[in-house]
């Protein structure tokens, strides 16, 4: 018999950066985080590459068009919550469109903020992953302790 293998959640999520600011949503009626800020963001669908995920997800939450060239990875983190997860992070300083909430189900808000002033209610995870990319660090570890 063999032994099934490890399965981990992988999901993109999305810096659009404009004038040293960052695009931050505030969560809302989701289950989970409500009432944090976090970045566009989600899973992969499968059978999709990571810059193909994060356009569409760009489009679905802010309705917004980014072409693949002004995509650029910019980070990965292993995360532990309630389980274990790889997020991919991705940055744009580009796209077509007018940012709007196209998920008021969702997001209760999306707002601007300064990168080095970012809300107390930001996600951790997210922070650190924003702080990571300010200090070009390309890989991190989240949530896990030691021992």
């Amino acid at each position: 018999m063999t032994k099934e293998r490890f399965k981990a959640p992988v999901a993109v999520h999305l810096f659009l950066i404009r004038d040293a600011q960052i695009l931050l949503l505030r969560r809302y009626n989701t289950g989970y985080e409500d009432g944090s800020y976090s970045v566009i963001a989600g899973h992969l669908d499968g059978n999709e590459q990571v810059v193909d995920a994060a356009i569409r997800e760009a489009r679905e939450e802010a309705g917004i068009t980014i072409e693949p060239e002004d995509v650029e990875i910019v980070g990965v983190m292993h995360r532990k919550a309630a389980d274990e997860r790889i997020d991919f992070f991705a940055v744009a300083h580009r796209w077509h469109g007018h940012v709007v909430n196209n998920e008021p189900d969702k997001c209760d808000q999306l707002a601007w903020f300064p990168l080095d002033r970012l809300p107390d209610n930001l996600i951790g995870y997210v922070r650190k992953a924003i702080d990571n990319y300010r200090q070009n660090v390309w890989f991190d570890s989240f949530g896990w302790t030691a021992g």
